[in-house]
């Protein structure tokens, strides 16, 4: 059996999808996702002009060997670029591999520890009010698990994925179209002041059985952080995420050595080098990446077995940037893990979504159930995908009020 043809798209309803469709010479397809957030032309060229052909004629059931092919055969490894590449080769692989034994994937992973997998949803608000109205409509549509962020009084600006406008509950999803990036403006101290009571409110108002997650996003120093894991103790957060930047993991310990808040980090992360200190010290209690960004299912899997071993559970990155084919592969390690967190889940569901992708995966009461199909259980319509093309974004930046740039 062997690979004929690889092609990537660009292009979705309001997201520049980056999926790739591998077809073989016994008429078996697979498809992957390689969106990377505003940045999508950069692994879709290293695919087309790098990857996919070194890729034809192998066989596409050595899923290992091909991985390792890719990784290891490239002197610069790792990376946002590179690794969301071979996520999507990785994907699209184990789609035909679960095809060829007509099993979906979680099966090939041992088959399900669980029968659904409980979703988070994001509640937001200009304001606190805008915030509690928001939290309540996903209360009320079933969800057992909200993350929370609302605008902070004096910011001049909206802080972290909030609207600007009142009313706006519904739709956290920050205007992120245009080359250039839009300017958000960040006050520690307004938010060291503001967010602690705040989230005491909100469990005041829901009652102890609503998990709260909260995302710092960055924004503190690791004193700030620690201090503010502290402040929102008795809340009781399902996590706090993001506390401090990546980059300086040992703020993790300051962290640990002052609270017993859950910390979930990783969304940033482009593999298991980046976390497994991490996790083998236990600074962290969820391990946030995703499919998509460690490329693919079987480093993926590798790093779910490591965290077991040191009571981390998942927490999968899912914004909008991941397409329904990279959420659909964290459904089936989220059906298998037997150190099952949460899921993020913001993609699927829309019609338009629906008709680029059809799948049978389904949510209901705030829990995704996977598919049965064989493979991933997503497919993906070309002449859809012929409805969209690229359309150039950008992150915000974020700076203090004094000019000074600061974490996104």
């Amino acid at each position: 059996m062997k690979i004929t043809k690889a092609k990537v798209f660009v292009g979705g309803p309001k997201k520049n999808y980056v999926t790739l469709k591998i077809e073989t010479d016994q008429g078996v397809y697979g498809i992957g996702d390689a969106t990377l957030n505003n940045r999508e032309t950069l692994p879709a060229h290293y695919l087309e002009n790098y990857l996919i052909p070194n890729l034809l004629g192998k066989d596409p059931r050595n899923i290992e060997d091909i991985w390792q092919f890719f990784y290891r055969g490239a002197y610069f490894r790792r990376g946002p670029i590179a690794m969301a590449a071979y996520g999507a080769i990785d994907m699209a692989l184990w789609d035909i591999k679960g095809k060829l034994a007509g099993m979906p994937v979680y099966q090939l992973l041992g088959g399900k520890s669980r029968e659904g997998a409980m979703v988070y949803a994001h509640a937001t608000g200009s304001d606190l009010e805008d915030l509690m109205e928001s939290i309540a409509h996903y209360v009320e549509d079933g969800y057992k698990a909200v993350r929370v962020q609302c605008g902070i009084p004096g910011m001049p600006t909206a802080s972290y994925a909030v609207p600007e406008k009142k009313g706006d509950t519904k739709n956290y999803i920050t205007d992120y179209s245009g080359i250039r990036p839009n300017l958000e403006i960040w006050d520690t101290e307004k938010y060291m002041r503001f967010m602690p009571d705040a989230l005491a409110e909100i469990r005041a108002r829901f009652g102890p059985d609503l998990h709260i997650l909260h995302d710092v996003h960055h924004r503190l120093l690791p004193r700030e952080a620690a201090a503010f894991a502290k402040a929102v103790e008795q809340v009781n957060l399902f996590w706090m995420e993001d506390p401090t930047p990546a980059e300086d993991q040992d703020a993790l310990k300051l962290i640990r050595q002052h609270s017993t808040t859950p910390v979930a980090i990783g969304e940033v992360f482009n593999s298991v080098f980046d976390c497994n200190k991490l996790i083998e010290n236990e600074l962290i209690d969820f391990i946030r990446v995703a499919a998509t960004y460690v490329g693919g299912i079987t480093p993926l899997r590798r790093i779910v077995d490591l965290a077991g071993l040191h009571h981390v559970r998942t927490g999968f990155h899912g914004a909008p940037s991941h397409s329904p084919i990279s959420m659909a592969a964290q459904h089936h390690v989220n059906a298998w893990a037997p150190n099952f967190g949460v899921q993020e889940y913001l993609v699927l569901g829309t019609p338009e979504c629906d008709a680029l992708f059809p799948s049978e995966h389904r949510m209901e009461d705030g829990m995704v159930f996977v598919s049965d199909a064989p493979g991933l259980g997503v497919d993906f319509d070309e002449t859809e995908a012929a409805r969209y093309e690229y359309q150039p974004g950008s992150h915000p930046v974020v700076r203090l009020q004094d000019g000074t740039m600061w974490n996104y």
